[in-house]
């Protein structure tokens, strides 16, 4: 498996270039080691240079981007890929996501284009976002490159069991988008009762749970230093915290694909 630093800095809303570039920097001052940005945040510029005006050097630091659905055809990929990493300022990036398998996705046409790039040395693992399992044997079966890591929505309303068993036994890490409920944990009775316990926000309960699970890497986004140090210090909970928030049985999907940015 792929070691992917966690947690990660997620970057998905940070649209203004000087705060996006300041949280950056920020986050790697205070010790984060993997940032994920996509095409369609429309950020990559900002994270780059707070990459660059950080102290910590390139190569210790883990950085993803993700190809637009839109922009999944087999020439719009390597056009669109060399862009993002002109706009990020690297060579290469870490690790190259398919953001959504739809639009322009085709995996017979798309897919071997990764191969391609990581070949090419413009990036240095493959990677898919919001994959089922059925679309991961697929891609498996297409790619001669292993496939790192699959990015999806995931937090205790949406533990995603199926999921995260299928990729563990095949050595892909799971990467946790929404992974504070988007606000939302306060809302589950259990999650605030553990806070309390904790002296912690709900919230921060829903990370630990997810840096807890074996094979997840969850990307919390923040922007001042204060929720940017809550977010990588995590309170540690006990199996019986664990083990309270794997019963919850309510159920709830944040993000919808039919309302993305894209569409």
């Amino acid at each position: 498996m792929t070691t992917i630093p966690s947690p990660g800095l997620g970057t998905s809303g940070n649209d203004n270039p000087e705060t996006c570039a300041e949280t950056v920097r920020k986050a790697l001052e205070i010790g984060y080691r993997h940032v994920d940005t996509a095409q369609m945040y429309e950020n990559e510029e900002a994270v780059g240079d707070g990459i660059s005006t950080s102290e910590v050097p390139r190569e210790e630091v883990f950085l993803a981007t993700k190809v637009l659905p839109a922009n999944l055809a087999p020439e719009d990929v390597r056009e669109t890929t060399d862009e993002s990493l002109d706009r990020l300022g690297v060579d290469a990036v870490d690790l190259l996501y398919v953001h959504w398998p739809m639009k322009a996705y085709d995996a017979k046409k798309t897919l071997p284009v990764l191969d391609e790039l990581r070949e090419a040395g413009k990036t240095e693992h493959v990677a898919v976002s919001n994959f089922t399992t059925e679309l991961l044997d697929e891609a498996r079966e297409i790619l001669d490159s292993p496939i790192a890591a699959n990015q999806v929505e995931m937090h205790p309303l949406l533990p995603q069991d199926d999921l995260l068993d299928y990729c563990r036994q095949r050595d892909i890490t799971v990467v946790a988008y929404s992974p504070l409920m988007q606000g939302e944990a306060g809302d589950v009775d259990v999650l605030a009762e553990i806070a309390d316990a904790h002296d912690v926000t709900p919230e921060a309960v829903s990370l630990a749970w997810l840096t807890q699970r074996e094979g997840v890497v969850p990307i919390p986004k923040a922007t001042g230093e204060d929720h940017l140090r809550a977010n990588f210090e995590a309170p540690t909970l006990s199996d019986d915290e664990i083990a309270r928030i794997d019963a919850i049985e309510e159920r709830e999907r944040l993000v919808d694909p039919d309302d993305a940015a894209w569409n």
